[in-house]
């Protein structure tokens, strides 16, 4: 079997079951519309299902909800009042960095909840409970970055490859190392394209940095540790080593 065959028929093998993550969503918006009211001007996939880079390994959904600029309550007080509203009715939620997350029908479903920052454009306003602080984001931006990138495969297949290997390596920063990484490359060599990011994420991960391009003061790279790095690129090496694909992504 030639090579980029195999790689196609392991993206066909992990496409997401988009119904799935979307009715695990629209099961739960009662209750965000109950705890938002008419403070809520939208409610929208934001993740990978928006950007088409879902696999099924991680049946997850990002929703985005995005709150009027007129929301008297603190950005902690968006946070742990939502975190609160799932409480009450039963679920498990769990608190993460900017958002709440919670089992759904064996989905899990993030909710991120943000506060405009003006009615003019799509700049929004997080809660970042670790830190006990706040960040800027603009998911329209990032969506964008990504789904206009033309590097949708080669990202999919960095995913399934993470997974596979059980490496912790947050999805917008995978994706903007893919794209990095692929600059100047053709669009349509899927196997050289896949060598290359993990020859880069090898060499040049644990120094490159990220910066969010919504928000020029967050430093995407920064959420992982060195040696949380070093283990990533150390797999990298490893996988770049094999001599047949299906010792790297199977």
């Amino acid at each position: 079997m030639l090579s980029h065959d195999y790689l196609h028929g392991i993206l066909n093998k992990y496409t997401a079951d988009h119904s799935g993550a979307q009715l695990a969503a629209q099961s739960i918006y009662p209750i965000i519309q109950i705890w938002g009211g008419n403070l809520i001007e939208k409610s929208s996939f934001s993740g990978s299902l928006a950007k088409g880079t879902a696999i099924s390994l991680t049946s997850d959904a990002d929703i985005f909800i995005s709150l009027s600029s007129s929301t008297p309550s603190t950005l902690q007080e968006i946070h742990n009042t939502l975190h609160t509203a799932f409480v009450q009715r039963g679920y498990a939620p769990r608190k993460q960095n900017v958002s709440i997350s919670i089992e759904v029908n064996g989905y899990k479903v993030d909710l991120v909840p943000g506060k405009r920052q003006n009615q003019q454009d799509n700049y929004h306003s997080l809660f970042r409970h670790k830190l006990n602080t706040w960040t800027q984001t603009n998911v329209d931006v990032h969506i964008t970055h990504v789904k206009n990138s033309n590097r949708i495969r080669e990202i999919r297949l960095a995913k399934i490859w993470k997974a596979l290997h059980g490496l912790d390596f947050p999805s917008f920063y995978l994706e903007m190392l893919v794209i990095d990484a692929l600059s100047g490359y053709k669009y349509d060599d899927l196997p050289t394209n896949f060598c290359r990011v993990l020859e880069f994420i090898r060499d040049e991960l644990p120094a490159r940095q990220y910066i969010d391009p919504a928000n020029t003061n967050n430093i995407i790279s920064n959420d992982l540790t060195e040696s949380e790095k070093n283990a990533i690129a150390y797999q990298a090496n490893e996988s770049r080593a094999k001599r047949s694909w299906g010792e790297i992504v199977w």
